[in-house]
């Protein structure tokens, strides 16, 4: 078994992996209050004595397969002011949007049971501290500010609504996307492929925040 290209794991390494991508699976098929750590480590091929020498409780296998086994949104966002003024705005956004709709259509069924147990929620937010959901349309929010002051996105726009619009488009279409799954009415998603969707919304976007060119 490898990992984001990294040399095959064995040992102890081998088995955490194997136990966040058998809760990956079950919290995604089964819900997080069914996915038991005994069953965690059924999946997974283990005991729960050798889950536990990894993790110290569901709650934290939970955080570690949002963070490690989902596209990794918070870095995409996370390095986008120090990128001010180089490429383009829409480049950027396009990257984002990229990153984010996958990462929503995996986290969904997760979130959704995590949501249904008020107990593991408040403990998850309390884990988390300020390192919580709402950085990543803070840190996009931060990007379209430094590309206001370089002039390259209109004075006029508020880059917290902005930000709020484009990650809003990204969670609504990888919501669409798991609620129909080969069953979308025609007409459902539109644009109809993730490609399109990339482009067109984040021109949407663009046409309301950048400077006009210069005629």
């Amino acid at each position: 078994m490898t990992h984001e290209g990294t040399e095959p794991l064995t040992g102890a390494a081998l088995t955490r992996a194997r136990v966040l991508d058998a809760a990956a699976r079950l919290i995604g098929t089964v819900g997080l209050t069914r996915a038991t750590t005994k069953e965690i480590a059924r999946e997974a091929g283990c005991s729960e004595a050798a889950l536990y020498k990894h993790f110290r409780d569901k709650e934290e296998i939970f955080v570690r397969v949002l963070r490690e086994r989902a596209p990794r949104l918070a870095d995409a966002v996370a390095g986008l002011p120090g990128r001010a003024g180089s490429g383009t705005v829409g480049g950027h956004l396009e990257e984002v949007v990229r990153v984010a709709v996958p990462f929503y259509r995996q986290s969904f069924p997760m979130a959704g049971s995590l949501f249904a147990s008020p107990e593991l929620l408040a403990a998850h937010r309390r884990k988390l501290g300020d390192a919580g959901p709402h950085h990543v349309s803070s840190h996009l929010a931060d990007y379209l500010r430094a590309e206001q002051r370089l002039g390259r996105v209109r004075a006029g726009i508020d880059p917290d609504a902005a930000a709020m619009l484009l990650i809003g488009a990204c969670f609504h279409r990888a919501f669409l996307e798991l609620f129909y799954a080969d069953e979308a009415p025609a007409g459902a998603l539109r644009p109809a492929t993730t490609g399109e969707f990339v482009t067109t919304t984040v021109q949407a976007l663009l046409d309301g925040i950048l400077v006009p060119p210069h005629p």
